[in-house]
């Protein structure tokens, strides 16, 4: 096949990302824009600032052109990931007439509201972001969570009357639906001037982020499950049916076709808690890890391992965004005493977010009478040791990484080999893009502390902490 390339956009919550990959998965080059902070104009309200997700992914996208050192007319093909659950409202010309909703915003658990007169299409992230590169009104099925009229089973829009009622969205203010792996259209020359990115190049459709960055960890139905580490926290496996009413998941539309990916509960705010962490330590511990010619992360990590498992009963429950519907809901760290130091801080928000997430991955698991063999860990916390052997102790089980933890990156760029034949099936294209680097095995001491102190204390200290929680909420909000 010569030298070919495939670009993999991942537009995520904090920053666009633009990755060039060669089609064995390895990493050219790639470009990163921050996005701005959001806005909160008033209360329940999260918006995505001016035309934020456009701008820093043309930021993104010129970044990773400038730096590609081959020729341009080798990149065959993109495939596009975007910020699930938001929503974009847009005028005739596709663009747009209000700032895009994030899924943090409370308007995104009601059906839409017709409150802007100019507004012509109701859409998702994915679906403005492509047609700001096609000019295409097409959209991905498998993007569509939430209060929109989708039957899961067809993966196309529902015709039941009374579905198209309940969810106040015509028809005619929806884009056409296409399957994972399905090109939406071609580069533009207009975008291609804005962006850098070559012009005519297939637009590959892929999926909601979760499910792209589960492709792109090399997850298929199995025994396996994902933990994707990011400001939303979340646990997956992958299955072949539509599962309605299910008490400890909610099922998804996969990247691939016609394939269902179920979610367990997670963690809002999930790994903004570290980032969070890392602030409130403040420019000491930025000095010390520079002193030493270490990113500040890999400080933290090497302190974390000097705290012993459990860090000296301190423990962290993970509710710096509380839910909609159970909004009394707090962050908390719990059993400090005159041993405990930012260290120790650091290790149980670490410690509370696996164990979080294994009660979450096993209430699941149960529902599905699955059991796990191994489990894969995703995203820019994986980068640490510490965090990995954490999972390993608390899961019981052996915990995988892959060369590139830019996960959704390397979905999308799966979804376009696919969409341009570059192979004929998605354990083919697996094989040769996703590489595991490394894995970390149960510490059998940490396992027995772990699993007491789950089971004895830490599942416990929600049911007696908010009827605490519940008597203040009226009072601080």
């Amino acid at each position: 096949m010569g030298n070919q390339y495939i670009i993999g956009i991942d537009g995520g919550t904090q920053s666009s990302k633009v990755v060039i990959f060669d089609l064995e998965g390895n990493v050219v080059c790639e470009g990163k824009e921050d996005l701005k902070p959001l806005s909160l104009p008033r209360q329940g309200v999260v918006e995505h600032p001016e035309d934020d997700l456009w701008d820093s992914l043309v930021l993104a996208s010129k970044e990773a052109m400038q730096k590609f050192p081959g020729n341009t007319e080798e990149i065959i093909g993109l495939g596009l990931c975007t910020i699930r659950c938001c929503r974009a409202l847009l005028k005739e010309d596709g663009t747009l007439a209000a700032p895009v909703m994030s899924w943090m915003d409370e308007r995104l658990s009601r059906p839409y509201e017709h409150e802007i007169p100019a507004v012509k299409y109701v859409t998702t992230s994915s679906g403005y972001i492509t047609h700001r590169l096609t000019g295409e009104f097409v959209d991905t099925a498998a993007n569509y969570e939430g209060p929109w009229p989708l039957d899961k089973d067809t993966w196309q829009w529902s015709e039941d009357p009374e579905v198209i009622r309940k969810f106040k969205v015509p028809r005619k203010m929806l884009f056409n639906l296409q399957k994972p792996g399905s090109i939406a259209g071609y580069i533009t020359e207009k975008a291609a001037a804005t962006t850098g990115l070559p012009a005519g190049i297939p637009v590959a459709i892929t999926a909601n982020d979760k499910a792209v960055e589960a492709l792109g960890a090399g997850l298929l139905p199995g025994n396996t499950a994902l933990i994707s580490l990011g400001t939303y926290i979340a646990s997956m496996v992958h299955g072949h049916e539509n599962i309605e009413g299910a008490k400890h998941f909610f099922t998804n539309l996969a990247a691939v076709p016609d394939k269902y990916l179920y979610e367990s509960e997670g963690i809002r705010r999930g790994m903004w808690t570290v980032s969070w962490m890392i602030d409130l330590l403040g420019e000491v511990v930025v000095q010390k890890a520079g002193s030493m010619g270490i990113p500040t992360e890999k400080y933290l990590d090497m302190k974390g391992s000097e705290v012993p498992a459990g860090s000296d009963g301190l423990m962290t429950i993970l509710d710096w965004l509380a839910p909609p519907d159970e909004p009394y809901k707090k962050g908390m760290f719990i059993g400090f005493d005159g041993r405990h130091t930012g260290s120790h801080m650091y290790r149980s928000i670490l410690e509370g977010t696996a164990l979080t997430m294994k009660n979450n991955l096993d209430a699941m698991c149960i529902e599905l009478d699955l059991e796990l063999e191994n489990i894969i860990v995703s995203g820019g916390g994986s980068n640490g040791d510490l965090f990995m052997q954490i999972f390993a102790d608390a899961f019981n089980l052996p915990a995988c990484r892959n060369v590139v933890n830019s996960a959704a990156g390397m979905g999308s760029a799966i979804c376009a080999a696919m969409a341009t034949g570059i192979y004929s099936h998605h354990e083919e294209a697996i094989n040769n893009m996703v590489k595991i680097r490394d894995q970390f095995d149960p510490d059998k001491d940490n396992v027995e502390l772990y699993n007491r102190m789950n089971e004895e204390v830490y599942k416990k200290i929600p049911s007696f902490m908010d009827q605490v929680l519940k008597k203040s909420y009226p009072i601080f909000g």
